[in-house]
């Protein structure tokens, strides 16, 4: 059974229903078991329910279960968000969504075209919910780099609610600049351009509901079911150093800041639910600074017998970050220890995978990005 959280007063009242979209996923998976946690009832929006089924299992399990009609997690199919429609039935009579499903093609050719079909169906998932009176609350999760390209050699950087990743915009749309030389730039343009495209709905139709967006960086830690779930996202890169695969893009990548899974799972509840509300904030979650190197020597130390290639020395990350308010939030929820650290989110995610006979690692399409 998993540990409760605490609220104080929320906004959003214990029992009421929660949407959370891309529910089977590392993200999602942890922000609906925080809700149930914490009292509310989950509707899980999945592709197809039969193949999420194993969800419904593992947070009974989790939380226990509660008879029809009002079960405690319930799976909502929506096979293609780009249809028109696609959002009616999950959002009726949710009192909060929690958005966490998102575009995860890492090198698109053209960044503004595949940010305005991205950022379409995001729309129609927010006019979807101003429809439905019943929504109190929505939480959009975005990316850290929405708001910077990390890059150790820089000082003197300060991000703030106003930082935007036009860098990687201008790169990206840059026609003078080969495609391969432009890493992971189409990328970051494609979750810059769509956050804001989607603020900027937000002030002009001026939502009854409060509106934030979670910049969440790297996610590490614990993978709440591995034989279901594989290694997914980011998460499955530890597993990378485990097995020395890959070593082309991890040393590639930046040392930059690291948010424990549960952390980030804590953060939709607090979002959505504290009081007082919320609202109109960019939250940046950002746990603790990391590196590849960083992650190996955790792992060096948590099991000296296992052989691992050395990553290659990357620095460390010099951003000024403005994480305090993800701080509050936590522990307006009750968790008044900080940010989860580093080694304790690498230790949860190594435990995950080696209970399985034959991990499935993170998404290969990571790997296309250096071609090793």
């Amino acid at each position: 059974m998993a540990s409760k959280i605490t609220l104080s007063n929320p906004t959003i009242p214990r029992g009421s229903l929660i949407l959370v979209t891309g529910a089977n996923g590392l993200i999602a998976s942890h922000a609906a078991d925080q809700l149930l946690a914490a009292g509310y009832r989950v509707r899980g929006a999945v592709r197809s329910a039969a193949k999420s089924s194993y969800l419904t299992e593992l947070f009974t399990a989790r939380h226990g279960q509660r008879p029809q009609p009002s079960p405690l997690f319930e799976l909502v199919e929506v096979p293609d968000v780009a249809v028109p429609g696609a959002w009616d039935t999950a959002v009726r009579g949710v009192a909060g969504i929690a958005h966490v499903v998102g575009a995860v093609e890492m090198a698109p050719q053209d960044a503004d075209a595949a940010a305005a079909a991205e950022l379409k169906w995001q729309v129609a998932l927010l006019e979807a919910a101003a429809r439905e009176a019943s929504v109190k609350s929505f939480a959009l999760t975005a990316s850290a780099w929405a708001a910077w390209t990390p890059d150790a050699a820089r000082r003197g950087v300060v991000l703030g609610a106003d930082s935007w990743n036009d860098e990687a915009v201008a790169l990206a749309r840059d026609a003078a600049v080969p495609p391969q030389a432009k890493g992971m730039a189409g990328f970051m343009a494609v979750k810059t351009l769509v956050e804001r495209g989607v603020w900027e709905w937000v002030r002009r139709t001026r939502p009854a509901f409060a509106f934030n967006t979670l910049l969440l960086d790297t996610v590490i830690g614990e993978v709440l079911d591995p034989r279901h779930q594989g290694i997914p996202s980011t998460a499955g890169m530890v597993h990378w150093v485990w097995e020395g695969k890959h070593a082309a893009v991890l040393d590639s990548m930046a040392p930059q800041w690291h948010v424990d899974c549960r952390d980030a799972g804590r953060l939709f509840v607090a979002v959505l639910a504290s009081s007082p509300r919320v609202d109109r904030e960019r939250v940046f979650v950002f746990g603790a600074r990391y590196s590849w190197r960083r992650v190996w020597e955790i792992l060096r130390t948590l099991y000296p017998e296992h052989e691992m290639r050395a990553p290659k020395e990357t620095g460390w990350d010099q951003t000024e970050v403005p994480n305090q308010r993800g701080e509050e939030l936590l522990s307006w929820v009750g968790q008044t220890s900080g940010w989860t650290t580093l080694e304790e989110s690498v230790k949860m995610n190594a435990a995950s995978w080696l209970q399985l006979d034959s991990p499935v690692a993170a998404d290969e399409k990571y790997v296309q990005l250096s071609g090793s």
